[in-house]
């Protein structure tokens, strides 16, 4: 059976497919990707090509830049695992879910062929690409396939060699006009004169049986005339009509690869690499970073892909080669500060790798090899305060309070707040607020003495409290702290004793328990679930509550009393049976909705959904969306995954406090075919708008959404194109009070 033949999407169709969808509501989508776990080399005279876990990059060694391919350079691919340069120049990329995506280097465009993607194959991965004439040999793992270069079209794909199991993973080729395999089920080799390799009788194939240490081959080469062969359990050599163990040294390990350089066989076994010049053998690196494979660069010499980057195996320089990028793919919580500086966390346990930051330009991680005063790298929830003071929760740590020039670390060492409940030196920190008076509120994770929010007062002084409405439980899983604009600290629970949502509020009095008012919320008073994934307050003062069942809006807060029944709870009827992963508001006070099957924006109240973004119609790195972030001055929304970070711009941007001046864009402003918006950028809030003639007659009149930036479509009020000409454009808040103009010169087509 062949695969079906498919054309690729360029870099233009998907622009041009998010510029249709969207309008110029969404612009200027980025990527951001860790790119230090490289899976496979391939080197040219000018630099190296890399394929890696956020997608490929170049390095010059000429001048020590990078070129980086993404989804937003046309990629399809994210976590690549192949690459090589066909005979036109182009560099071929392999993923680990069977996409082939091809960048044309000298006109900057990318091709995608989705065929084994878009197969019912159950595993897709590609484990190598290799370039015969004009022919791409693809080692998969269901078999091997040939590619024309040129068209991009199939020419076959083998799954059966010989006596071997069908579909078998084929991990390498080796071409020396005939094709060798190198499989998990052993080695085949094409037969003399053997012409429908779709045939198993085409193929020999040699096992144990046949002198192999291990069936599970990784890579073959020609080394002295004679074909060498690394396995999982050793090397082995050919002896004609069968294959014997050599070097000895290596029995027993796995041998991830081989290079053959002049009169050297360079040895890649786990995470050490050899040198063998045929009698002897030397050790040339180790390393206690996991190597994937070795290749050489005429000027960097001997390098080897690893989890940190290329290594420059006989460079004296202590830096491994990768682009500048966030430490880890992984954004589980992220806040923009004051500044427009992205902040986030990586993640829990072991899989936290500090915390990152982005100014726009450069990524810095803060972890405990550059940053004494972090106790482990296990941050996984940001906080920005009022005051521009970022907080890290730590998984079993406490906290840090990052300012301009220190990190201070809170702990059960320095503090008198108390870990978990199996072992009260486990402190985890979930959550962070500032109310009015600039107290900082902590949210426990898991409190033993049941103190679940503790503030710490601008002067540094701690309260703690058991809140009333946990009937003296000790509950775990806290999540989701908000503090409302009524002082009144809202969080979650999924602790199966009491979950759902729990508020408190002191009433002003930190030292009068008295006084307190708390209360709680499920099922029973109107919530979709006790599962709350996340809460969000809106630009209405409404809290938003999302859970594994939509959406609750919950309203009237400041109306709160301990039963709660004078709050209004509704449910979003455009997100029901959503589940929701995180919530954000932007300065329209629409919502972001992030999920696991996309990203959602819906209206101010919920009642329209206005766009979803997905990895099918967007340059989002994946549907399983983690976190958000926006920089209201600018409209730039952040959307973490699991496979990375994507951004873009919106019109949601802050409002200006006072009219300066207004900016009109595109000038010239072309209408009458497509669907062309006039941007009009510098409003106050609710700022009304008048399209006037030069002669003073009103031709358009509308409001503003609420933020910095209005557009027109170039229609009068009743729904036709204005001529060419100049026209004035004048805003005016409600009141008439205050005003400002600008003008635009109009081209009909």
């Amino acid at each position: 059976m062949k695969l079906s033949n498919i054309r690729s999407l360029s870099i233009l169709i998907l622009s041009l497919f998010i510029q249709q969808l969207f309008g110029q509501q969404f612009t200027n989508f980025k990527n951001f990707t860790d790119m230090k776990r490289v899976s496979a080399l391939q080197t040219i005279s000018s630099g190296t090509w890399a394929a890696t876990n956020g997608g490929g990059f170049f390095f010059n060694s000429s001048n020590n830049s990078f070129t980086t391919l993404h989804k937003t350079d046309g990629f399809n691919g994210i976590k690549l695992t192949a690459v090589t340069i066909d005979n036109s120049g182009n560099i071929w990329f392999g993923s680990e879910n069977g996409i082939i995506d091809i960048y044309d280097p000298e006109n900057n465009t990318t091709s995608s062929i989705l065929d084994i993607f878009n197969s019912d194959r159950s595993s897709k991965a590609i484990n190598q690409l290799s370039v015969t004439g004009d022919t791409i040999i693809v080692a998969s793992d269901f078999g091997i396939s040939l590619i024309d270069s040129k068209n991009l079209l199939f020419l076959d794909t083998f799954f059966k060699f010989g006596s071997f199991t069908s579909n078998i993973v084929v991990n390498s080729i080796f071409n020396n006009g005939l094709i060798y395999a190198s499989t998990m089920s052993g080695i085949a080799v094409q037969k003399s004169g053997a012409v429908n390799l779709s045939a198993p009788e085409s193929w020999n194939v040699f096992t144990t049986t046949n002198g192999l240490p291990s069936n599970n081959v990784n890579k073959l080469v020609m080394f002295n005339s004679k074909l060498i062969a690394g396995t999982d359990n050793g090397l082995a050599q050919n002896n004609g009509s069968s294959w014997s163990a050599i070097l000895s040294q290596f029995s027993g390990k796995k041998i991830n690869d081989l290079l053959v350089m002049q009169d050297t066989l360079y040895i890649l076994s786990e995470n050490s690499i050899s040198a063998y010049d045929g009698t002897n053998v030397f050790t040339r690196f180790t390393s206690s970073i996991n190597l994937n494979v070795i290749a050489f660069s005429p000027t960097l010499g001997l390098l080897a892909a690893s989890d940190i980057g290329i290594i420059q195996v006989y460079s004296s320089s202590a830096e491994n080669i990768y682009p500048n990028g966030p430490a880890a793919n992984q954004f589980p919580s992220m806040t923009v500060d004051n500044e427009g500086v992205l902040w986030s966390a990586s993640g829990r346990d072991v899989t936290g790798v500090g915390f990152y930051k982005f100014d726009g330009n450069k990524w810095t991680t803060f972890d405990k090899s550059n940053s004494s005063e972090l106790p482990t790298n296990s941050y996984h929830v940001v906080y920005t305060a009022p005051d521009n003071t970022k907080y890290f929760g730590n998984w079993g740590q406490g906290f840090v309070k990052v300012t301009d020039n220190s990190i201070t670390n809170f702990d059960v060492n320095n503090t008198d707040l108390v870990g978990i409940e199996i072992d009260p030196n486990f402190l985890v920190i979930s959550g962070f607020g500032a109310d009015s008076k600039n107290n900082i509120w902590v949210l426990n994770f898991w409190a033993a003495d049941r103190n679940v929010l503790n503030a710490l007062t601008p002067t540094g002084l701690w309260h703690h409290f058991k809140v009333p409405s946990e009937i003296n439980l000790t509950l775990q899983f806290h999540f989701n702290l908000v503090v409302d604009q009524f002082d009144t600290k809202w969080y979650s629970s999924t602790d199966s004793k009491r979950s759902g949502l729990f508020f408190f509020n002191e009433n002003t009095t930190l030292t009068n328990t008295a006084d307190d008012i708390s209360g709680f919320f499920s099922t029973s008073n109107g919530l979709n679930s006790n599962s709350i994934s996340a809460i969000a307050l809106d630009k209405r003062g409404e809290l938003w509550v999302g859970s594994n069942f939509g959406v609750n809006i919950i309203s009237n807060l400041g109306s709160l009393s301990s039963s709660g029944s004078s709050l209004r709870i509704s449910s979003v009827f455009s997100l029901r049976q959503q589940s929701i992963n995180c919530i954000a508001v932007d300065p329209l006070n629409q919502k972001w909705i992030g999920t696991n099957q996309g990203l959602l924006l819906v209206n101010s109240d919920g009642s329209k959904l206005l766009t979803t973004l997905n990895t099918a119609n967007s340059a989002l790195l994946s549907d399983i969306i983690t976190s958000i972030a926006i920089n209201e001055n600018t409209g730039e929304i952040f959307v973490g995954t699991d496979n990375g970070l994507t951004s873009f711009f919106t019109t949601a941007v802050k409002p200006a406090t006072t009219f300066s001046e207004l900016f009109t864009y595109p000038s010239p402003f072309f209408i009458g075919n497509g669907n062309n918006e006039l941007i009009i950028d510098g409003l106050i809030k609710d700022s009304d708008i008048k399209i006037l003639t030069i002669s003073g007659k009103l031709l358009k009149e509308f409001s503003s959404p609420g933020g910095r930036i209005a557009s027109w479509d170039g229609k009068d009020q009743s729904g036709n194109y204005v001529s060419s000409g100049v026209y004035i454009i004048v805003a005016f808040d409600k009141d008439g009070n205050n005003v400002t103009t600008g003008k635009v010169a109009v081209i009909r087509k």
